[in-house]
């Protein structure tokens, strides 16, 4: 297939790697610096390998924002596998995030932002600030009635099925609160440059609003961010920042992988839901709905590019596919992506594209919209395959995730 890009091809046409270290942030790194020594570095961070968990993002997010040079160490969350055992050594309940700082293990998310606030100073507003209290009742509030909403199967009698009214009415809450504010932001702070930037009160809403955005558009067909524009206005001005964007997850990874951890999620059929849900599951996203931000879609292309070629024997020899007629494939779609061009070859393995198209996930194999451009493009060459076919993700866990492939 002359017209299929080479590996050596694609190699010159690659986005460069980023500095994992003193740059933006990012999923990859081990060590984050911030310019500083690596002496200085004395917190060692615990997180999840995959790059889920709620509640790492929100610690991640924290120091990231604050920026704290801190290390990290990655474990695996049940759902995808076996936890390490030196970690169980250290934390018996296996729990993340954790904290190690001054020689003591610090778990529970809340425990250790308050940790470091006592070392490190506050980050705007306390996390045990009195005035802080009504902030955190409205979080509460909207995570248990999306909880109920979600993951319970649908009422037979939907006359008396409150959950979704009781769950608009806490949101209502959210939208009250940021009606407030004067930036659009809960708890802004002024960084070292007069900069308004998110403080901790934006940080505890983010890990679970961005679920809750991603699964209910996809499970019930609820686009949050038209019908509470204050609440988009927060979510657009969070997407100005280099530090949440290297967090965030899509809204493919997230309906996929909120199932088994929350014990399953439920469908409510109707138009939108079907809609979204197709769109979301083919890899073309939801636009706006999903990320507000200007695009320079060659850059998150290219490095999707980057990616891909350094964990490209490893995702040839996972996929279920044949080696030889993936490779084709594969580089066909990279050549689409990158160049725009059709080149269908021989057989075009749809369901080996499609296995890896459901099989990304971000921000742990890439940033949003290079995950998008790659899941497009599979989608792209996969559609002139006629089987149709796809390997089904599972429901119950996720060990198809292996992240240890791609650290």
């Amino acid at each position: 297939m002359p017209n299929i890009l080479s590996w050596e091809d694609l190699s010159d046409l690659q986005s460069n790697d980023i500095d994992r270290i003193n740059g933006i942030t990012n999923s990859y790194s081990n060590l984050r610096l911030f310019g500083q020594k690596e002496s200085d570095a004395k917190l060692i961070f615990y997180r999840d390998r995959h790059a889920w968990c709620p509640y790492c993002q929100k610690i991640w997010l924290w120091l990231e924002l604050k920026q704290i040079p801190y290390k990290i160490k990655k474990i695996n969350m049940f759902c995808y596998g076996k936890k390490e055992p030196w970690f169980l050594e250290k934390v018996r309940s296996g729990k993340l995030p954790a904290i190690e700082l001054d020689g003591k293990i610090i778990t529970e998310s809340d425990e250790i932002i308050y940790s470091l606030e006592k070392k490190y100073g506050f980050l705007s507003t306390s996390i045990n600030a009195t005035e802080f209290q009504e902030t955190r009742r409205i979080e509460r509030d909207i995570f248990r009635s999306w909880c109920e909403w979600l993951c319970r199967r649908n009422s037979m009698f939907p006359s008396i099925d409150n959950r979704k009214i009781n769950f608009k009415k806490n949101l209502q809450k959210l939208e009250n609160l940021l009606e407030q504010s004067e930036t659009g932001l809960i708890d802004p702070f002024y960084d070292s440059d007069k900069i308004i930037r998110p403080g901790t009160g934006d940080v505890i809403f983010i890990p679970y609003l961005e679920r809750i955005n991603a699964s209910l558009c996809y499970y019930k067909g609820f686009d949050l961010r038209i019908k509470f524009p204050l609440i988009n206005k927060w979510f657009s001005l969070l997407e100005k920042e280099k530090a949440y964007l290297g967090t965030q997850g899509d809204f493919h990874t997230h309906s996929h992988d909120l199932p088994p951890q929350m014990g399953g999620c439920f469908k409510e059929l109707n138009e939108k839901q079907i809609y979204f849900s197709k769109l979301i599951d083919s890899g073309k996203g939801l636009g706006n709905l999903e990320l507000n931000s200007e695009i320079d879609s060659e850059y998150y292309s290219r490095f999707a590019l980057m990616r891909v070629i350094k964990h490209k024997e490893k995702i040839i020899n996972i996929n279920p596919s044949d080696n030889g007629e993936f490779d084709i494939a594969l580089r066909s779609a990279l050549t689409y992506m990158i160049n725009n061009e059709i080149n269908i070859p021989d057989n075009c393995c749809g369901k080996g594209l499609r296995y890896l198209r459901d099989r990304i996930s971000v921000p742990r194999d890439m940033p949003l919209i290079s995950a998008r451009k790659f899941r497009q493009s599979l989608e792209k060459i996969a559609s002139f395959d006629e089987s149709n076919e796809t390997y089904e993700i599972p429901f119950n866990n996720r060990y198809d995730q292996n992240p240890n492939n791609f650290n």
